[in-house]
């Protein structure tokens, strides 16, 4: 008998994650590091060290957290055997310089959150196997989801070419265009590769999809739902950040930046995203939108 909340959501996430670590593994084996950002390494050990590095972004082991607990709604209270590890893992990231965005080759710290990027996966199959793989019922503002990831999307679509080692067409936006920052030599404007853009998009389609499903159990919804707050508040100000610089600051129509949110700091940014994710607790986002039809019973 199944039972729980199904994990459609979840296997959805999990597959476009899987999708832009492998797109990362390819790119950054094929190119030369030149063409890339902040990194060493050529061939395949580049693009082995890249991937690994990449399972310690935000978009991966930050979004990991809320999966493991929707996982473990699920399971057999014995499966905090794995998902405690699992989340002490993945909270890694937290730590300074774990993932250093000046320099993004692989350390042997990062093993430790990609371990627990990989106990998390295994968790969200565990659960679709006794829960199933449905997605929750039809939500009332499905349709504002929809129109957030498609804005999400079409933003993010000179990156999302980057990942895949393309530049877009000049036309809409800055890509190959060259620009030099301060200090540095002329590139693109877009450089090839993984953005934290794609991180902010990522992360807002993943708590968009996540905020669909509903914990049973009353405390791990209130953890859950602050959590998947969080990553769409923390999704867009580094969505916006990489935009704004790229697509506005680069042009020369204005020389101030939003402030990078990228690693936890002592910061007004910082004041922001986590006042964000307050309010959109408090609207009741990933808690209080309800089934647009039939109450809130789980696919099956």
């Amino acid at each position: 008998m199944r039972r729980g909340t199904a994990q459609g959501e979840a296997l959805a996430i999990w597959a476009v994650l899987v999708a832009d670590v492998l797109a990362i593994l390819v790119v950054y084996s094929v190119l030369g590091q030149s063409e890339l950002y902040n990194v060493s390494r050529d061939g395949l050990e580049g693009g082995l060290s890249r991937a690994l590095v990449q399972l310690n972004f935000p978009s991966v082991a930050a979004a990991a957290v809320p999966l493991v607990l929707l996982a473990l709604d699920v399971l057999p209270r014995r499966a905090w055997l794995v998902g405690a590890p699992a989340i002490g893992l993945c909270a890694v990231i937290a730590w300074p310089r774990v993932v250093d965005p000046d320099d993004l080759d692989a350390k042997v710290v990062n093993a430790f959150p990609a371990l627990g990027v990989v106990l998390a996966f295994s968790l969200t199959v565990a659960a679709a196997r006794r829960a199933g793989s449905g997605f929750a019922p039809a939500r009332s503002h499905d349709g504002v989801r929809v129109a957030v990831a498609i804005m999400a999307v079409l933003a993010s679509l000179p990156w999302i070419a980057a990942e895949i080692g393309l530049h877009l067409p000049r036309g809409v936006f800055l890509t190959d265009q060259l620009y030099t920052e301060p200090g540095k030599l002329p590139t693109a404007a877009v450089h090839l590769g993984h953005h934290h853009g794609t991180t902010g998009m990522l992360l807002v389609l993943s708590a968009l999809l996540l905020s669909r499903p509903r914990p049973t159990g009353a405390r791990l919804r209130h953890v859950y739902a602050a959590l998947v707050s969080l990553m769409l508040a923390y999704g867009f100000a580094n969505l916006a950040n990489d935009f704004w610089h790229e697509q506005v600051v680069k042009r020369g129509w204005t020389s101030w930046d939003i402030p990078s949110a990228l690693e936890p700091r002592l910061h007004a940014i910082w004041l922001v995203v986590l006042g964000g994710a307050a309010l959109l607790y408090a609207l009741g986002f990933a808690r209080h939108d309800g089934s647009a039809q039939t109450g809130d019973n789980h696919a099956r």
